[in-house]
C-alpha cells in the first residue's frame, strides 16, 4: 500500500542515544537501547471508515517524534504501520452510507495520508493493508490450529466455522501470559473485552476472552480463500501480528498505539506472535493518551470528533496543530479547546519571530554545523527523558527569550527544530 510523501528532515550531527521510555507491561520507565544501531517500531494504524481526528494525530505525531529522536542518534529506523482495511466498523459504515466498502476505505486512507503529510509526519517504511496480508494470516491461523492453539466454533449463519485463539493452550505452551502486555487484571479485561470488539458471550468458546482469528464467510460480506479454514476474513488482532512479524525483526524495539489498544488488541497480537514463533513480539510497549472534547473521549462511535482536515479547512496552520499535540506528554489524556490551539499558534509565531531576528544578525553563520549546538543538546536531553515533548517546547521558549543557545546560528536552530520536532520555523 502507498504511504504519503516524506517531509524534509535535516541530517544532524549524531548524539549518543540515552532514551528512557515508560513501558506499559513493566509499569515504569526503562532504558531503551537499539540493537546493532537499528531501532524498530510498529504503530497500529487506522480503520479507514472516517476521517483523521485529533486522537489519531496525537498518536502519530508523538511516534513521529520517537522516530526523529532515533534518527538524530544516528540509528537506522525500521518503521511499519498497518491499515485495517477490512473490519466490521468499516463494513457497517459502508452499508449505512450506501458506499462500496473498498471505496470508503481508500477515500479515508487518502485523507489520512493528506493529514499526515500536512502535519509533517515521517511515513513508515512499510505501510501495509490487512487485505494484502490475508494469505499470511491464513498461514498463521492454520499453523496455530495444527498446534492446538486455535479451535473451530460452529457458526449458524455461515457455511463454515469461525476459528478462535485458545488462551489456555497458549499459556501452557508459550512464555506469554494473559495480562503480560496490557497489564490489566482479569476483571478489568472482562469489562473491556465487549466494549472493544470482543464477543465474550459467543457459544462454543472455551474462554470468554478467547479472540477471533478467522471469521467464516457470511452472505453479503467480503470473503477470501482460507485454505483449510474455508472462505472468510481475518480477525483483528492476528492482522497486526502477521504484518509486524513479516516486516520487522523479532522482537522489535517498540509496539505503539493509543492506550485503548492495550487490551485486547496488543495483548492478543503479542499472544499470536509468541504462539507462532516462540518469541516475544516486541521489547517494549508505548501507549499514547486519549484526546477528548468537552470532557469526553474523542471517538468515532461518540461522534464528538475534531477532524484534522476540518481544522486545516478552517485555516489553521498544521504546524500549530503539531505544537498543540507536542505541548502534551505522549502518555497524557487531554481535551481539545480552540483557545489551546490559538495559544499553540501564538507560541509557534514567537519562535519564528525569534529565528527571523537571529537570521539578520551580521555575525550569524549559515554554514552546516559539524557538531551539535547548545539547543541541539538541550532538546535531545529533554526528549531522552520519556520523550518529554512539553519539556522540549519549554526549552524552545527559553531559546526564543534569549536565555539559551546564544551562540547557535540561525541555521543550526532551524535544522535542529525541524529535525527533532518537525517544526519549520522559516515557513
Amino acid at each position: 500500500m502507498r504511504s504519503w510523501s516524506a517531509p524534509t528532515v535535516p541530517v544532524l550531527p549524531a548524539v549518543p542515544e540515552s532514551l528512557e521510555l515508560y513501558d506499559t507491561p513493566q509499569g515504569t520507565t526503562v532504558s531503551t537501547t537499539s540493537t546493532a544501531g537499528i531501532a524498530s517500531l510498529y504503530v497500529c494504524g487506522i480503520t479507514p471508515y472516517d476521517a483523521t481526528h485529533l486522537g489519531h494525530a496525537n498518536t502519530y505525531v508523538h511516534f513521529d517524534t520517537l522516530v526523529r529522536y532515533w534518527r538524530a542518534c544516528g540509528l537506522e529506523v525500521q518503521y511499519v504501520q498497518n491499515v485495517t482495511d477490512i473490519d466490521d466498523p468499516l463494513l457497517e459504515r459502508a452499508a449505512a452510507t450506501d458506499v462500496d466498502w473498498r471505496e470508503l476505505a481508500e477515500s479515508q486512507t487518502e485523507l489520512f495520508r493528506e493529514d499526515m503529510a500536512a502535519l509533517g509526519v515521517i511515513p513508515p517504511d512499510h505501510y501495509v493493508g490487512a487485505v494484502e496480508m490475508i494469505p499470511a494470516v491464513v498461514e498463521d491461523v492454520e499453523s496455530l490450529l495444527q498446534r492446538g492453539i486455535a479451535y473451530p466454533v460452529s457458526a449458524a449463519d455461515a457455511a463454515g466455522e469461525d476459528y478462535y485463539f485458545d488462551i489456555s493452550a497458549a499459556e501452557r505452551s508459550t512464555q506469554w501470559r494473559l495480562g503480560s502486555v496490557g497489564a490489566y487484571g482479569r476483571a478489568d479485561m472482562e469489562e473491556l473485552f465487549p466494549q472493544r470488539g470482543g464477543d465474550p458471550d459467543r457459544r462454543g468458546k472455551r474462554d470468554p476472552l478467547d479472540p477471533l482469528l478467522w471469521r467464516a464467510a457470511r452472505d453479503g460480506e467480503p470473503q477470501w480463500a482460507g485454505g483449510q479454514l474455508g472462505r472468510g476474513r481475518p480477525g483483528w488482532h492476528i492482522e497486526c501480528s502477521v504484518i509486524a512479524r513479516r516486516n520487522l525483526p523479532a522482537p522489535f524495539t517498540i509496539q505503539g498505539g493509543g492506550s485503548d489498544l492495550r487490551f485486547p488488541h496488543h495483548e492478543f497480537s503479542a499472544a499470536h506472535a509468541t504462539a507462532a514463533d516462540g518469541k516475544p513480539l516486541a521489547e517494549g510497549y508505548m501507549h499514547t493518551g486519549m484526546v477528548g472534547l468537552a470532557g469526553e473521549k474523542m471517538s468515532k462511535s461518540q461522534g464528538n470528533l475534531v477532524l484534522v482536515s476540518q481544522l486545516r479547512a478552517q485555516g489553521w496552520d498544521p504546524q500549530a496543530i503539531r505544537v498543540l499535540i507536542l505541548s502534551h506528554h505522549w502518555r497524557q489524556d487531554w481535551s481539545f479547546t480552540e483557545a489551546a490551539l490559538e495559544a499553540a499558534a501564538e507560541r509557534l509565531a514567537s519562535w519564528k519571530s525569534a529565528l527571523h531576528t537571529r537570521e539578520h544578525r551580521a555575525a550569524d553563520s549559515a554554514h552546516e554545523a559539524a557538531a551539535p549546538g547548545e539547543l541541539h543538546y538541550a532538546l535531545m536531553s529533554a526528549l531522552a527523558g520519556d520523550l518529554n515533548s512539553p519539556a522540549a517546547l519549554d526549552t524552545l521558549d527559553l531559546w526564543a527569550a534569549g536565555h539559551l543557545a546564544a551562540q547557535d546560528s540561525a541555521a543550526q536552530v532551524r535544522d535542529v527544530v525541524l529535525a527533532l520536532l518537525g517544526l519549520d520555523l522559516t515557513a
